[in-house]
């Protein structure tokens, strides 16, 4: 099946986007119906370990790497776009049904723009061997443009239930909005970590986003990431990982193939 689907996850730090991530790729990798690009695009670089994927190599190591071969006058810029294709394939780690591509964190100061641009034409390029792209981003939405992507399908907010997290889900709305930060067909808000209904339905009066579903508590949840575990190990009957299948569900028009 040919969805070419792509789902940028963001939100406050420690709200469970990563989480929410790593579930959505576990979920759909299970099918075995689809190839799925995981991008890891917060600089912690939390989303491998949950998927229980090693990263040797980021895409802002190669870029470092390159702009340094540059400098030393090592390397034409004719040369560039030849060997960012190969070294991102490269960096490129393969899970069941599933590929890790971590971008990392920027330490080069400056402003070498071919060499970005480039980078994010071949992350789009690469994205095309993949039915469904999932981008694990930072709160910051500017760097899934920047660095990533110029377009995505849905994206997701994700928000626990305090005050802070739904009023960072809003600033990131406006944000996307005011400045156009990224190109989406969908917006809406995930709530994590919820403890009954009537939370959710309090939020929802504070907030004009999108609801796409809601992700209750879960012990399990917790055990995983207090023992470092891989989050892609959560049977997939763990209340936390059926809420996520019914967000997916709900981004896929109905049905995870």
């Amino acid at each position: 099946m040919d969805l070419r689907h792509r789902i940028a996850v963001c939100g406050k730090g420690g709200v469970g986007k990563t989480f929410v991530t790593a579930s959505m790729t576990k979920l759909l990798a299970d099918g075995d119906n689809l190839k799925i690009l995981a991008v890891d695009a917060d600089p912690a670089v939390g989303l491998a370990p949950a998927l229980g994927v090693s990263v040797k190599k980021t895409v802002d190591d190669i870029r470092n790497d390159l702009i340094n071969k540059i400098k030393k006058g090592e390397k034409d810029k004719s040369e560039i776009a030849a060997m960012l294709d190969y070294d991102v394939f490269d960096a490129l780690e393969e899970g069941h049904n599933f590929g890790v591509l971590a971008v990392g964190r920027p330490e080069e100061e400056g402003c070498y723009c071919q060499v970005n641009d480039l980078l994010k034409e071949i992350i789009e390029s690469l994205s095309k061997n993949f039915d469904i792209v999932l981008i694990d981003g930072e709160a910051g939405i500017e760097q899934i443009n920047r660095r990533v992507m110029k377009s995505v399908d849905d994206l997701v907010i994700v928000s626990d239930t305090s005050a802070k997290g739904i009023n960072v889900a809003s600033t990131i709305r406006h944000v996307v909005e005011d400045r156009k930060a990224v190109n989406y067909k969908r917006i809406g808000l995930v709530i994590n970590k919820v403890r009954n209904k009537e939370e959710v339905d309090q939020i929802l009066g504070a907030t004009s986003l999108e609801l796409l579903g809601w992700i209750p508590e879960d012990d399990m949840v917790r055990e995983y990431d207090f023992n470092g575990k891989p989050i892609k190990d959560i049977p997939a009957t763990s209340p936390s990982i059926v809420a996520v299948q019914g967000v997916l569900e709900t981004l896929l028009d109905g049905t995870i193939p």
